[in-house]
């Protein structure tokens, strides 16, 4: 990457309205609130603040450009990069730049050298409600978004339609110029084109030469068997298009799962809680309970005591070449409203019971 002068003469922190400690996410949203604050299609006029705002975000929205954007800050700060040989000052040889300043001033390979690379999109987020069996099974479905599209009347060019941007007369296409500064030259955005390399010179009366328009859209999503409630799908390249060629942003899905009637999850298990009355969970039984495909036949053991878990192999979700199980938890009933048979049988089990299930209480 290039450094460029503006970087250090730019604070673009606080362009954006953050702090140097801001995360990604903070960086993101403030950009997204701030492009739609001020984008042309919708505030004609403010052009120049949506381009700073997306240049401030082209560089703190990548993490490596990021990193050298501070590096070179700090530097800047200090003295280092610009400091000459005398009192307070600092002397460099052409050697030691490379080392203090790393890969800054190295151009990727295959990179024309003086090109933009144009400004990626914002990142754009949804959300999504699915059913319990939409969630487990996977589904492929499409999500509604508000974003910037390409003009639908010049195509995306920015220029009105039968005309075309020409080239830069001032940077001869390259969307940079040099400025020399003695021991090294900076790389700067040409001020005429903003670093594009070309000038609309008769801009679309539609979009007002951005290229772009706010429209509703769906974008397919398609979602993994087995997404847990809240669980984020990202979707490569459906975010918001990228500005003078740059790469489009990507858009993140919230997922929310209803819950199910009867079964929960945990990864690959379902849960189910089954009832069982006290004589079933006293003396055992064989009872029968649901799974997702068909009923299955259970043993209480005698003695079952409430909030015990019983596992039935292989009867709970098919993720990831692996099958879970059904995880039964079961719950003794205690009823509210008994008949008079009931009471009689419940008093002569009473006079018959020899236990003292408190005694370890002491009192």
């Amino acid at each position: 990457m290039t450094a460029q002068r503006e970087w250090f003469e730019t604070d673009y922190y606080k362009v954006l309205g953050v702090s140097p400690e801001a995360t990604e996410k903070e960086i993101s949203r403030a950009y997204r609130k701030l492009a739609k604050q001020y984008h042309p299609d919708a505030h004609p006029g403010s052009e120049d603040r949506f381009k700073e705002i997306s240049a401030a975000y082209d560089v703190l929205g990548d993490a490596q450009k990021r990193k050298e954007y501070d590096e070179v800050r700090r530097l800047g700060a200090t003295g280092a990069g610009f400091g000459g040989g005398g009192p307070g000052g600092f002397s460099f040889k052409v050697d030691d730049l490379a080392d203090i300043f790393g890969g800054i001033f190295r151009q990727p390979a295959g990179r024309r050298r003086g090109a933009s690379a144009g400004v990626r999109g914002a990142d754009l987020e949804a959300e999504l409600h699915l059913s319990f069996e939409e969630a487990i099974g996977g589904v492929v479905t499409s999500v509604n978004v508000r974003s910037n599209v390409p003009c639908a009347n010049c195509g995306g060019s920015g220029s009105r339609p039968g005309t075309t941007p020409v080239t830069c007369p001032r940077c001869g296409g390259r969307g940079v110029v040099n400025d020399n500064q003695g021991l090294f030259s900076l790389a700067t955005p040409c001020p005429e084109c903003h670093g594009r390399g070309t000038k609309i010179t008769d801009p679309c009366p539609v979009c007002f030469g951005t290229g772009v328009q706010r429209r509703e859209r769906q974008v397919k999503v398609r979602i993994p068997a087995g997404v847990d409630d809240g669980q984020r799908i990202r979707v490569k390249g459906r975010g918001e298009p990228g500005i003078a060629g740059g790469p489009a942003g990507d858009l993140f899905v919230t997922v929310h799962v209803a819950p199910h009637p009867v079964f929960g999850r945990r990864g690959a298990d379902l849960t189910l809680t089954v009832p069982v009355t006290f004589p079933e969970a006293a003396l055992g039984a064989t009872i029968t309970v649901p799974s997702l495909d068909k009923p299955v036949k259970l043993k209480i053991a005698p003695g079952t005591r409430p909030g015990k878990t019983l596992r039935v192999r292989g009867r709970g979700l098919h993720l990831d070449g692996r099958t879970g199980d059904l995880l039964v938890t079961i719950d003794v009933v205690v009823p509210s409203r008994i008949s008079e048979a009931e009471r009689k049988a419940i008093e002569a089990l009473a006079k018959a019971s020899t236990g003292a299930p408190r005694a370890h209480l002491g009192v």
